[in-house]
């Protein structure tokens, strides 16, 4: 009786089993560098939606608009919400590269850490090294410290995100890759 129970039970694991190869066979397969790519825009869109919304509350003294228009336009459209949805956009857009530069980086690295020294190092580049270039934002010893704080934590938030997607991915994938070549193995 019991035997019987066992082989029951072994052959339901193995039509289970059966079944996900079957889903993982009909689903497209996707590349990790397209998946990080796809991370990459949603995170742009996602923090620096964040971020005007920050903005809007006077978390911050700085948007997505101020880098990408009011630093080169100075009108009025730059000051409206049209301009922020925009702005999130074209964020949504350069994240692209930053989700590269990851992907081709620090893709193997796992856990939290690589996510928050890179959102932290994004942050140093885009408020210490790149306002020079933004006439429309104040210097980082102007910045309030509300902006400081805003700003570096929706980076780190970023950073994560992005991080640790694209390492779960990549990880992910591997795994899958390493199920298939050992299933002749058994």
């Amino acid at each position: 009786m019991k035997k019987l129970v066992l082989v029951k039970m072994k052959l339901e694991v193995i039509k289970m089993a059966d079944k996900q190869k079957d889903q993982r066979q009909q689903e497209p397969q996707q590349s990790v560098l397209a998946k990080a790519m796809i991370t990459g825009f949603t995170g742009g869109v996602l923090w620096s939606g964040l971020g005007a919304i920050a903005y809007y509350f006077n978390f911050t003294e700085v948007s997505s608009a101020s880098f990408i228009f009011r630093s080169f336009w100075q009108t009025d459209w730059t000051g409206t919400w049209l301009a922020e949805i925009l702005a999130v956009l074209i964020v949504g857009i350069l994240s692209l590269g930053t989700a590269l530069l990851y992907y081709l980086v620090l893709k193997k690295r796992n856990g939290i850490w690589p996510g928050v020294f890179f959102g932290l190092g994004l942050w140093a580049f885009v408020f210490l090294l790149l306002t020079p270039i933004f006439p429309a934002i104040p210097t980082f010893l102007e910045l309030n410290s509300d902006t400081w704080v805003t700003t570096v934590c929706l980076f780190i938030l970023y950073g994560v995100f992005i991080g640790y997607s694209i390492s779960y991915e990549y990880r992910e994938f591997n795994e899958t890759l390493n199920s298939y070549s050992n299933e002749g193995r058994i």
